[in-house]
């Protein structure tokens, strides 16, 4: 078991100041089979890229701050107490327009085999 307590990824301090911190945070390592999870930190201005995946679905809980999540090119607010699903296949992003951080965690089923991940131009 792992136990991932908000309250220390809301308090966590930035090593990479200015610029997106998104480190994985449930690994093969820590037992988990099928499914992976990552620490989002978004600093004003920035975003994760407009994407989908082919075989991953994934659940985002906003932590922190408040944002937009594009989804089919539909903008969504999100705000700290959010919780997005994503399937697969549906394309998306998450933009931080705000003058605060955007924090959030994220878990996603894994693929069978590599990364899934494919940006959309």
């Amino acid at each position: 078991m792992k136990i991932f307590r908000t309250e220390e990824y809301i308090r966590f301090i930035n090593p990479t100041p200015g610029e997106a911190h998104r480190p994985e945070i449930l690994k093969a390592a820590d037992g988990a089979k099928d499914m992976g999870g990552m620490f989002g930190l978004l600093v004003p201005g920035s975003q994760v890229p407009y994407h989908y995946h082919k075989i991953r679905e994934s659940v985002l809980i906003i932590i922190s701050g408040e944002g937009v999540e594009v989804i089919e090119g539909k903008e969504f607010a999100v705000k700290a107490g959010d919780i997005l699903f994503i399937p697969a296949g549906e394309k998306h992003a998450i933009i931080n327009r705000s003058e605060q951080d955007l924090r959030y965690l994220e878990f996603f089923t894994r693929p069978p085999v590599g990364a899934d991940f494919v940006e959309v131009k």
